[in-house]
């Protein structure tokens, strides 16, 4: 469920009533801020926000875009109360705004797509704050608007997206977070098979929703599919697109070392390297573990970037993992040494950690 339904604002308007998004000059406008969010340009996207929310100050537009960018701009937003602070503030200002919209009408398609959006937005923060029970408290009270995409996908390509990634979250969440289970009883079940070809037609027919199913593509290809090339299919062109995002640039990187495209991806960890947030402190090491185990074959010098990575302090929901892989790294060193015993306690820590499946079957597989 996690960022399920954060980006829901991007959706076009289907029907007669909407007023914002019908606009095509206003449509580049959100075009135009999005992209420099993307790109980590937040001064230049500060003032296309406030001409949105100088024409439409009623308009949950402009509050939208604010947590979107707070979002990016303040990351992790754990642990920075001022932050989270505005984050909220925003979230709460859009809710309220469409909240008086649905007061005169309640069919009002822009005033659901963003209610639907501040709703997916608190489950954002409470899923990064592990609160992963009121994550699901939010997404059930976003759930009647997402049902309405359902079957609008014909209509509006920009649903394959969203459809698409709750047919696959609303299966694969509950697995890897089993204390969410019996809250999933008021959720349609999904398909995890058509939810990925879902959000495979959204990106060869979405506009607006292009950049997240791409991530959210490579996302899933990495995480549960075990097919990193894939992957690289859709993380490749957004690294070149925007190339100042660290997400993008960190996901490539690892798409690129794990489909053994090793020059190339040692030419992205070094632009990744420069990009100087501590977050992306840990995913850099353990590549370098990756890169010297699996190309130079040092497993000495694998061994001090591997212990390295264990040393970065990571943030849950994004750099959990690579602890995971300098565990199975570790074990892979311990056991080609013939320290078995030793190599079990690294998989047992890696498995405890892991959700890539990859790591799992892997720690599973060692006799």
């Amino acid at each position: 469920m996690k960022r399920i339904l954060v980006y829901l604002f991007l959706l076009l308007p289907v029907g007669g009533q909407a007023q914002v998004l019908t606009d095509s000059s206003l449509r580049q406008t959100i075009l135009k801020a999005l992209d420099h969010i993307y790109n980590f340009e937040f001064a230049e996207a500060d003032p296309l926000i406030a001409q949105l929310e100088k024409r439409y100050p009623q308009h949950p537009v402009g509050p939208v875009l604010k947590a979107v960018q707070t979002q990016w701009q303040y990351f992790p937003l754990k642990g920075n109360p001022a932050a989270t602070a505005q984050f909220v503030q925003a979230a709460t200002q859009a809710l309220d705004l469409c909240e008086k919209r649905l007061e005169r009408d309640n069919h009002d398609p822009e005033a659901i797509f963003f209610a639907l959006t501040a709703h997916g937005y608190m489950a954002l923060k409470y899923n990064n704050e592990r609160e992963q029970m009121k994550a699901v408290g939010e997404s059930r009270r976003a759930y009647r608007y997402m049902k309405d995409g359902f079957k609008l996908m014909d209509k509006n390509p920009e649903f394959y997206f969203t459809t698409g990634l709750y047919n696959y979250y609303v299966e694969r969440y509950p697995m890897d977070h089993p204390v969410v289970k019996p809250l999933m009883v008021f959720f349609e079940n999904g398909d995890m098979a058509l939810g990925i070809r879902q959000m495979e037609m959204a990106a060869k027919r979405g506009i607006f929703t292009k950049a997240e199913t791409g991530y959210y593509l490579a996302h899933v290809f990495l995480k549960y599919e075990n097919q990193p090339t894939r992957a690289l299919a859709y993380i490749k062109p957004l690294a070149a697109k925007y190339a100042n995002n660290p997400f993008y640039a960190m996901i490539h990187t690892e798409a690129l070392l794990l489909s053994g495209q090793h020059d190339e991806g040692l030419s992205a960890l070094q632009r990744l390297r420069q990009m100087r947030y501590k977050w992306l402190n840990v995913a850099v090491a353990a590549f370098d573990g990756l890169l010297a185990e699996k190309v130079s074959r040092n497993d000495r010098l694998a061994t001090e970037q591997y212990q390295n990575a264990l040393k970065q302090p990571v943030v849950d929901s994004y750099t959990k993992e690579y602890h995971a892989f300098a565990n199975a790294g570790l074990a892979r060193i311990a056991a080609r040494a013939g320290k078995r015993g030793e190599a079990r306690a690294y998989y047992k820590k890696a498995s405890d950690i892991a959700e890539y499946h990859s790591i799992q079957q892997e720690a599973k597989a060692f006799k």
